[in-house]
């Protein structure tokens, strides 16, 4: 009972702490003068995957590989078919297969590079730099993208709205024309946000391996549950809040970018910071299915340029028969 307890106090003290920094990182990018497409795009995206990068890194740096990389696969798997099948069945969504394709795409070839990893050298630091060039590269284009005079009904990129979806939720996160928190302040708020995230990692982390000590089960079947259920929970709380307000295209990029990012991001910080293999249960299975769910969710929205409530409910019953296989329940 102690270790459940903790690993919800590990649980809470990600999301307090994630808050926390991606508000100081604002303040002080205002601070600095970046613009705030730059600040939405790198910051608020970036930040609020701090939850899965703090596991995903604390797990990786003590050897527990089954929860680093778990808790990415779980979170996509999360995300593409928990998130958007929820979201769907709220208000079935019109897609831009140009975005799909484009946002969809990116984030297939960045596990396509991490599946490569696996099957080779392990997630080791050429992989590691391979993800974050991925990553950059997408980043640098949407920036651009971004930037250039669109139409009302223009196509953002997914990181544009998963900065969106965020500031959507808590406006302590859009950038402000005249920023009023002192210098001070900012970065009060940067180093204590971080400090709560990186304690919050190890303590999920410590609890979820002694929960699978307890039980005997394995750190994987931990990672791609229990932890990346709970690390995504900000992805499902701003895609469905978002879809309720109408905005199921901000919540259809905010899952995508998410992917990105848990996959280029986290896959490479962990890669170039404890490089070590990826356990073979991940390999055979859970990323492979990985790969496909982003191909339905790509061959759902392409067929009819939307996504919709029977599509969405194939997406919620793979979601759970995946987790009752994962967890021995069938």
């Amino acid at each position: 009972m102690t270790d459940i307890i903790l690993l919800i106090a590990g649980f809470a003290m990600l999301l307090l702490g994630g808050d926390v920094l991606v508000r100081g990182a604002v303040r002080l990018s205002e601070r600095l003068g970046m613009s705030p497409l730059l600040i939405g795009l790198v910051i608020v995206g970036l930040g609020t995957s701090l939850p899965e990068l703090a596991t995903s890194v604390q797990a990786a740096i003590i050897g527990a590989p089954g929860i680093a990389l778990g808790n990415i696969v779980g979170s996509n798997m999360a995300n593409t078919l928990l998130i958007l099948g929820a979201v769907a069945l709220i208000q079935p969504m019109l897609v831009e297969r140009k975005v799909l394709w484009r946002d969809g795409g990116v984030g297939l070839a960045a596990t396509i590079i991490l599946y490569g990893a696996g099957l080779t050298l392990g997630l080791d630091r050429i992989f590691g730099f391979a993800l974050l060039l991925v990553l950059t590269g997408y980043l640098v284009h949407a920036y651009r993208t971004e930037q250039q005079p669109m139409p009302a009904q223009a196509d953002h990129s997914a990181a544009y709205d998963r900065a969106m979806a965020a500031e959507d939720v808590d406006p302590a996160f859009v950038p402000q024309e005249e920023p009023a928190a002192p210098l001070a302040k900012a970065l009060v708020l940067l180093i204590v946000g971080l400090l709560i995230v990186v304690g919050g990692g190890v303590v999920l982390v410590d609890a979820a391996i002694a929960i699978a000590l307890t039980y005997g089960i394995s750190e994987s079947v931990i990672g791609l549950t229990i932890v990346a259920f709970g690390t995504s929970a900000p992805e499902l709380a701003t895609s469905v809040i978002a879809a309720i307000r109408g905005k199921s295209d901000i919540a259809l990029g905010n899952v995508l970018g998410s992917n990105l990012y848990n996959v280029a991001l986290i896959g490479g910080l962990t890669g170039l910071v404890a490089p070590g293999e990826i356990p073979q249960k991940i390999m055979q299975l859970d990323l492979p299915l990985m790969m496909a769910g982003l191909l339905a969710l790509i061959l759902f929205a392409y067929s009819g340029a939307r996504l919709n409530r029977a599509e969405g409910a194939v997406l919620l019953v793979g979601y759970f028969g995946y987790i009752a296989w994962t967890a021995g329940l069938l």
